[in-house]
């Protein structure tokens, strides 16, 4: 038979079979891809990490293979680019999980009362599954077993707790707590203690039979927001088996030929189906857009409300779509509380080409956090952090001391692109000339935040 044939022939079968896969009409097309975006943007940009962290050898923000730990001893800065909207408080340290062939041990070491330190596990959906460190487990240390979907061991001896995910891939992310610059060398030193095994490496035995390796596909410009979304979220969901209360989700998402291991590809649609997709996808973006502004922009809905476990965000796609889009990987309200400062007490966007802000702590009114709190600068365009003259990324409460107080005991902080002058510069947050926007975090947030007795202050534009 001609090779060009038979190459002719197998392109149409293919073609054919991703046709029959698309089984919806163009409106229920659109309906469905708006749906699958917002359920399936957190899974695809927690992809991208995974790739950049764990697969990609020889790129800039690769950290370690599978299963094994890496770890950043150093302040974050605008040079890191492998995830939005960083926070420099705590370095981190990073292992990706892949527990399809067994269990993974996870040990921390003991450290000093007094220093925050957390691991947050996260399951492929972004949901964040469980906790260690401070708040959950003490700092007394212990070791951890991670279990995917389909272990059904007992405890071994010598762990101190078994948790489940539900994920045959997860990401623990670590935090310590750093002081300031001559804390660094502290902090490597207790993240060197941080322990990574398998379950057969930890007992000492035989190892089980290894997973099939896994040809990762290289991340493409603009995945996240074209239809090409959907052919790495069917590549994930494949590490994944479908949960009873998403089955029926899954079942109207392979309408469109999306779903676990399904080969979707966004090559072979036809015009009408492409355009489909991508107006799902425009008015997924659109409720997201309304809902920041009516909901989280004014703090009616709190980073607390969009990132958790399963149970608490109760399969909110759109909560959990949020918080991958503004800040993907946040704690847990349990574990921290993050507070956006996107509009102005006008409600204006923020701008610091043309304003200048500050931001008022009444005496006795500052962020109520039994750990510690932070504001940090991001620029509005990249959710990276903000290059200025001093290097300063943040204000937090480690740096009272250094900061100076109003007359009557309160604290104001300059947020803005120019220096304040000599006299205010200790208190000034360096903003960008341009869009921007301020995270204020409290880690271990006392009840206060919840209860709505202390009140969140407002950015307010510094009128001449």
């Amino acid at each position: 038979m001609n090779v060009r044939l038979l190459c002719a022939g197998l392109l149409s079968l293919v073609t054919a079979n991703a046709h029959a896969a698309f089984s919806a009409s163009p409106t229920e097309a659109r309906a469905i891809a708006k749906e699958a975006y917002l359920y399936g943007f957190p899974v695809v940009e927690m992809y991208k990490t995974l790739y950049t962290q764990a697969v990609d050898k020889g790129g800039p923000n690769f950290k370690a293979p599978f299963n094994q730990i890496g770890n950043t001893a150093n302040i974050f800065t605008p040079k890191d680019t492998a995830f939005v909207t960083p926070n420099s408080d705590t370095p981190y340290s990073f292992v990706w999980l892949d527990l399809r062939a067994e269990p993974v041990v996870l040990t921390l070491p003991a450290i000093e009362e007094g220093r925050y330190y957390s691991v947050q596990l996260i399951d492929l959906y972004t949901q964040n599954f469980d906790y260690l460190g401070t708040r959950k487990t003490s700092n007394k240390g212990g070791s951890y077993l991670i279990a995917g979907p389909g272990w059904k061991g007992e405890k071994p001896t010598g762990i101190d707790g078994v948790i489940h995910c539900e994920s045959t891939i997860a990401y623990a992310l670590y935090r310590t707590q750093l002081f300031n610059e001559k804390d660094l060398a502290q902090v490597k030193k207790i993240q060197q203690g941080y322990g990574v095994k398998t379950l057969s490496a930890f007992r000492q035995s035989a190892a089980p039979a290894p997973a099939r390796p896994v040809d990762w596909p290289a991340p493409e410009a603009n995945m996240s927001e074209t239809p090409a979304l959907f052919r790495y979220l069917s590549f994930m969901l494949a590490f994944a088996p479908t949960v009873p209360s998403e089955a029926a989700v899954i079942e109207r998402f392979a309408k469109i030929g999306v779903g676990p291991g399904l080969p979707f590809d966004e090559h072979t649609l036809t015009a009408e189906q492409a355009q489909a997709l991508t107006a799902g996808i425009a008015d997924g973006k659109a409720e997201f857009a309304a809902f920041k502004k009516a909901k989280v922009d004014s703090h009616q809905v709190s980073s607390g409300d969009l990132f958790g476990s399963r149970q608490h965000l109760n399969n909110n796609y759109l909560y959990r779509y949020a918080g991958a889009n503004m800040g993907i990987f946040g704690n847990s309200a349990e574990e921290a509380n993050y507070i956006g400062y996107f509009v102005d007490n006008s409600g204006k966007p923020v701008n610091a080409a043309s304003t200048r802000y500050t931001l008022h702590f009444p005496p006795g009114q500052l962020p109520p956090a039994k750990a510690f709190w932070s504001l940090t600068m991001y620029d509005g365009k990249t959710k990276l952090l903000v290059d200025n003259p001093l290097n300063r990324y943040l204000i937090n409460s480690r740096m009272l001391a250094d900061l100076k107080k109003d007359p009557d005991g309160g604290l104001t902080l300059y947020v803005q692109h120019s220096s304040p002058g000599k006299e205010q510069e200790s208190n000034w947050l360096p903003a960008p000339s341009g869009p921007f926007y301020g995270v204020l975090r409290l880690y271990l947030p006392s009840p206060q935040l919840a209860s709505g007795e202390w009140k969140i202050p407002p950015l307010t534009p510094v009128t001449d």
